[in-house]
């Protein structure tokens, strides 16, 4: 009853004209920022800290709310038409939906991540009102070998799972674990593979390898293979709305989605890549079409999109609950309490009731806004693909280049970015899968850490990582995906080769 009553008090907060407009300001440019590769929710918060001390802190924070959900939302768009994510939570995305939109169905991809969102959104609005404290709790009975176990599972799912072959999967995860492990180790303060540039000793910066896979790999890919000729493809062709079909492959994907996004983003170390990842692994399972993942599926857009979302809410149950910040993102609103003299916790909810409640509040409201806003301009937004590819890849190559230059200020960055590109160009053309790169490289160093305190724990003991149930179930797992795909291969192939052996005989 307290949190129905806490939130009728946050809905006539959040209500407020002023609040209102707030919230529609933090919405639309999360969304616009969300398309720019390379600028996420973190980046803008952090640059509009010093300007909001000017501003009421509920309207504040309201806007950052908007801000962070249309990133969220926005970071879609670009996955979708032009196969570049603008945050790392929409790379699963790109996958399918940048399919669909090659096959004239860009409108539907974006009304299902669009309803995604607002579903994902709304559930998981729902518990931060009601199940914040009993989530937030789970971060300590996680130990650190079932963080660990957590990630292998993620490890060697994704190497399994993604492109054509396992080596080749297992290959770009490596890449992605090597580029994951560049900088100062913080156990030992020694550099690792720095090769004395100083710019490298903080690590490698995500955001551009992310830019670079996607959006120069993507632009050299296309400039090499099709040139100035025109699209063979009428991007609507699909029409601007989701048919009946597409309604009905994408509305269980949205729960399964929001099942994974939001327990996941509660946890230290959750973020939004984990869902995601997991949320497109269960639906190309489960599908009932599995000749088209890989080629335009749209549960594989519907899925992540609402885990991407979900997630979005759940890291603000620790952080407003335990005052822990669970990415980077969260990280930067946690400043942003304290920057207005707020520390947050369980006392926040005391002290600060009208705040919280009606933060929380205009996550229902901006999660409308997101819809209302964005279904209308899904036929618009795929209207991008009718301008001339040389346009729009060279405005996708400055875009990328601006927003790395705005993150770092480092040539060396750039020259990364350069490199990684080719890189991910080669990757293109050799059909190596993208995703588990950056599973690799935003997994890789978390993984370290887990497992480094969980020898500690164990005295170096390595039986340390089936020590728990749950990190026996998920080592266990883990197993089961690496050797059942190679037995049913054997099989296929067994069953394959047998007509010719009884021939012979």
């Amino acid at each position: 009853m307290d949190a129905i009553t806490g939130l009728m008090n946050g809905f006539s907060v959040a209500l407020q004209p002023q609040n209102l407009f707030w919230a529609f300001v933090g919405t639309f440019m999360g969304t616009a920022i969300g398309v720019l590769p390379g600028i996420g929710p973190a980046l803008t918060i952090a640059l509009l800290l010093p300007v909001t001390v000017y501003i009421e802190p509920t309207a504040a924070f309201i806007m950052f709310a908007g801000i962070l959900y249309g990133a969220m939302y926005g970071g879609s768009t670009t996955s979708i038409l032009l196969n570049t994510p603008g945050e790392s939570g929409a790379m699963m995305t790109a996958l399918e939906g940048n399919k669909m939109a090659r096959q004239g169905r860009g409108a539907a991809a974006l009304c299902t991540a669009a309803i995604g969102s607002f579903v994902a959104g709304t559930i998981g609005t729902l518990g931060i009102t009601f199940l914040a404290p009993p989530i937030a709790e789970l971060a300590f009975i996680f130990k650190p070998q079932d963080y660990f176990a957590l990630m292998l599972l993620a490890f060697l799912s994704v190497s399994v799972v993604m492109g054509t072959s396992k080596v080749r999967g297992f290959i770009a995860l490596f890449l992605g674990l090597s580029l994951g492990v560049v900088g100062i180790d913080k156990q030992t303060g020694l550099q690792r593979l720095t090769f004395g540039v100083p710019d490298l000793m903080d690590g490698v910066e995500m955001t551009v390898v992310l830019v670079s896979l996607f959006a120069i790999g993507e632009t050299l890919y296309v400039a090499s293979r099709f040139g100035f000729q025109k699209p063979n493809l009428n991007p609507l062709a699909g029409g601007i709305w989701m048919t009946k079909e597409d309604w009905k492959r994408s509305w269980k994907p949205w729960l399964r989605g929001t099942l994974f996004g939001f327990p996941i983003g509660a946890l230290p170390a959750g973020g939004a890549e984990i869902p995601t990842f997991l949320s497109y692994t269960v639906e190309r399972s489960l599908t009932k079409h599995p000749e088209e993942f890989g080629h335009g599926a749209i549960e594989g857009v519907a899925g992540p999109e609402a885990a991407n979302n979900a997630a979005a809410a759940g890291i603000l149950v620790p952080l407003l609950t335990l005052g822990l910040p669970t990415s980077a993102t969260a990280a930067i609103l946690l400043a942003a309490f304290q920057n207005y003299g707020l520390q947050p916790g369980p006392l926040l909810f005391i002290n600060s009731a009208d705040l919280v409640w009606g933060l929380i509040a205009s996550l229902y409201v901006g999660n409308l806004m997101l819809l209302v806003l964005n279904l209308p301009l899904a036929g618009l937004w795929v209207r991008l693909l009718f301008i001339p590819r040389p346009y729009l890849y060279a405005g996708i190559l400055i875009f990328s280049l601006v927003g790395i230059w705005g993150v770092s200020n480092s040539w060396v960055d750039l020259a990364m970015m350069a490199g990684v590109g080719v890189l991910g160009y080669t990757m293109r053309v050799y059909d190596f899968p993208i995703a588990p790169v950056l599973i690799g490289l935003i997994l890789g160093p978390m993984a370290e850490v887990q497992m480094r305190r969980a020898l500690a724990v164990g005295q170096g003991d390595p039986m340390v990582f089936v020590s728990t149930p749950l990190s026996a179930v998920l080592v266990a797992v883990s197993a089961l995906i690496l050797i059942v795909p190679a037995l049913l291969q054997w099989r296929r192939t067994r069953k394959i080769d047998m007509p010719d052996e009884t021939a012979g005989v």
